[in-house]
């Protein structure tokens, strides 16, 4: 007859593997939504790029690109302004890549990682959404932290913060590097 012990360490084997599969499938899964979501991306730029084109009463059509794109014709110093003015308004945040300027994201993000950029610089560690909460005098109330819990979350997945560790949130190396998204 086997043990009490025995029978324990058997289930907390199954456990731990039953755990292991699912995390696997939820990486598989995650990336899988990114792709989904930059493809879906891409579709709202070309349907905006044409809605333009079309739309734009005997002007060029170069023009009324230009003119959807943040900023104007122009691009700031190495910036792509091919992000769409959508990105704000409805408050996607577009996967992180070199030269992406933190003005792609709307405000509530861009005051997430400005507060993540200020404690780098200072030499300071992670922050929690807690922590994140009260410096951004919020009520530490749990509705607050879960939201902004689910901002830093998708930030983490689009590859512009990092979770060193559970519930702790950081810029992203390639964000904070030389010139990374600022």
């Amino acid at each position: 007859m086997p043990s009490v012990v025995g029978l324990l360490e058997q289930h907390e084997l199954a456990a731990r593997r039953r755990v292991d599969g699912l995390r696997e499938e939820a990486d598989r899964i995650q990336a899988e939504l990114a792709a989904a979501e930059q493809e879906w991306l891409e579709w709202t730029i070309a349907r905006e790029r044409v809605g333009a084109v079309l739309s734009a009463p005997g002007g060029c059509p170069a023009d009324a690109v230009a003119a959807e794109r943040p900023g104007g014709a122009g691009t700031e110093a190495g910036v792509q302004a091919s992000v769409p003015v959508a990105a704000k308004a409805k408050s996607q945040v577009p996967v992180w890549r070199e030269g992406l300027a933190v003005t792609a994201l709307s405000a509530d993000y861009q005051r997430i990682l400005a507060a993540l950029a200020d404690r780098v610089r200072v030499g300071q560690g992670p922050l929690t959404c807690q922590e994140m909460a009260s410096a951004f005098g919020m009520e530490t109330v749990p509705a607050k932290v879960e939201a902004l819990r689910s901002k830093a979350k998708r930030l983490v997945a689009r590859g512009w913060m990092a979770e060193p560790a559970p519930g702790r949130f950081t810029l992203a190396r390639s964000v904070s590097g030389s010139g990374g998204g600022s």
